[in-house]
């Protein structure tokens, strides 16, 4: 790979990685608001309507899309620096909006300190619990997804893809909702129907996002010249 074409691969391997960063940071943030799908709003799944998930969920799925597409194009080391990258990149979101929350707003403030710290009071636990279940669940995908590169020999991206995305999104559901109801976040009667709910969305999402991994590989190989399999170094 020429200097020219390694330096075109760390650019975008930046931007893939600021789109990753992004998504996380913002899910943490906007969680707290749920809506459902409004065809399906008197469906309930042990209580909870279906589809009854957090608007957080919505760039989520983005980030277990990017982390395949850097499995498949930059290697696994690669995808796991970015899952570090992102937790470090949560911490840092969650000391700023506490320090936000510290300062004292202005009388003539169009958001007061009440209405601040009803919305992002929370963030700490919620940015606490989706770290530990992104954490597993990020490891997860990117752990399954090379054994399934490993097997296929580079070949059948769709099943990679959804496998090890279907299995980790799942661990991702669960771990969150427990810990949010463990911190009283969200009742217990709640749960069953939000992790019913919540993982079929993801699972939907999975299935729509594999033409777009297959478009992004497609491209990248394209651009460097890859074979099936082979994987471009940065370094």
């Amino acid at each position: 790979m020429t200097a020219k074409d390694k330096h075109t691969a760390q650019h975008y391997y930046l931007i893939l990685g600021t789109l990753f960063i992004t998504s996380l940071v913002v899910s943490n943030l906007i969680f707290q608001k749920f809506f459902y799908w409004y065809p399906v709003n008197n469906m309930e799944v042990f209580g909870a309507k279906l589809f009854e998930i957090s608007v957080g969920i919505l760039p989520y799925p983005i980030t277990f899309l990017i982390t395949d597409l850097i499995s498949e194009i930059y290697g696994k080391k690669r995808a796991n620096q970015i899952v570090v990258v992102g937790i470090f990149a949560s911490l840092f979101s969650m000391a700023i909006v506490y320090t936000a929350n510290a300062v004292p707003a202005t009388p003539w403030s169009p958001v007061n300190d009440g209405t601040f710290t009803h919305v992002f009071g929370s963030t700490a636990i919620a940015v606490l619990a989706s770290m530990m279940a992104y954490l597993f669940a990020q490891f997860i995908d990117i752990q399954l997804y090379h054994f399934w590169k490993g097997v296929t020999k580079g070949k059948h991206l769709w099943i990679r893809n959804n496998f090890s995305t279907w299995f980790s999104q799942f661990i991702d559901t669960l771990t969150v909702l427990l810990l949010l109801c463990l911190f009283g976040k969200i009742p217990w009667d709640k749960f069953q129907g939000l992790l019913i709910a919540g993982f079929m969305f993801k699972l939907i999402i999975a299935i729509l996002d594999t033409p777009f991994l297959y478009l992004g590989v497609h491209l990248f190989r394209k651009r460097f010249n890859l074979k099936v399999n082979e994987e471009l170094d940065i370094l």
